[in-house]
């Protein structure tokens, strides 16, 4: 019994000396595992402090980029208004030389002569009918060309067809050779087809098409012609003139209506570039 005692004695001296090293070595494990999980929220916080450095830094550049790019679509807006206002200040400006050319005939033109006594009746009055008239190819005294054009303007959106449609050809008849002339001739065939005359509406828009070089009424009176060819009931025709706005003016307003008709008259549109690539 007494050696068995020892025994007991021995076995838990080593029991406890094992528990000893075995808590040891846990509370070392334990230590580690602290200083890891300190180490990582350390690291943690450094990357995070690092992602905000370069957040910010890159804030700056991409706001200042935002901006010069608004101010560039700003100045190309401001630039093409100027351009398109410095156009119309031209236009008016040759129209006006037009006129002053024009009052430069006339003043240097001689004057009529006067009715011989023996003229009879019938001529003097002949003769004071035709008094008003102005020399060939001048204009009337005192008339401008830019108002004449802008008064046959106002009477169409007024809805006085017939009196725009006089002042455009009278416009025409002075000022055929200005820069808007092509605009007058295409009025008088808009004014014509709303008016449903469409043969002298087809005329006045090849007029346009023949008479005058590549103007920006060219494809609107090719569009119009074949709208005007429609309503007589020439389809193929007019499917025709459709297809040539669309094939040289592919990627403008009045081409998408050309399109609109050629699908309505069951034919195929052409494909554009532009579209191919959004495919």
């Amino acid at each position: 019994m007494s050696l068995l005692q020892d025994d007991v004695k021995t076995l838990q001296r080593s029991l406890d000396e094992k528990m000893a090293a075995l808590r040891t070595l846990v509370e070392q494990t334990l230590a580690a595992a602290s200083k890891s999980g300190t180490s990582v929220a350390v690291l943690e916080n450094g990357i995070r402090d690092r992602l905000l450095e370069q957040q910010k830094a890159l804030t700056g550049p991409v706001v200042n980029m935002g901006a010069k790019v608004d101010q560039m679509a700003t100045d190309f807006q401001t630039l093409r208004e100027s351009i398109s206002d410095l156009t119309e200040r031209m236009n008016k400006m040759q129209t006006q030389l037009v006129d002053l050319n024009n009052t430069v005939k006339v003043l240097g033109a001689p004057p009529a002569p006067p009715p011989s006594a023996s003229t009879a009746p019938g001529g003097l009055s002949g003769l004071a009918g035709g008094s008003s008239a102005s020399p060939s190819g001048a204009p009337p005294a005192g008339m401008s060309g830019q108002s004449l054009y802008e008064t046959a303007l106002r009477d169409r959106s007024g809805g006085n067809l017939d009196l725009a449609l006089q002042g455009f050809q009278e416009y025409l008849r002075y000022y055929g050779t200005t820069e808007l002339a092509p605009s007058a001739q295409f009025y008088i065939g808009q004014i014509n087809y709303d008016k449903n005359a469409f043969q002298p509406a087809l005329q006045a828009f090849d007029a346009v098409l023949e008479k005058f070089p590549e103007n920006n009424k060219t494809a609107d009176a090719m569009y119009m012609k074949g709208m005007t060819l429609l309503k007589t009931g020439l389809r193929n025709e007019a499917a025709r003139e459709f297809l040539n706005v669309i094939t040289k003016y592919p990627n403008t307003e009045v081409a998408s209506k050309a399109r609109i008709q050629r699908k309505a008259l069951g034919l195929s549109v052409p494909t554009t570039q532009s579209q191919t690539k959004r495919r």
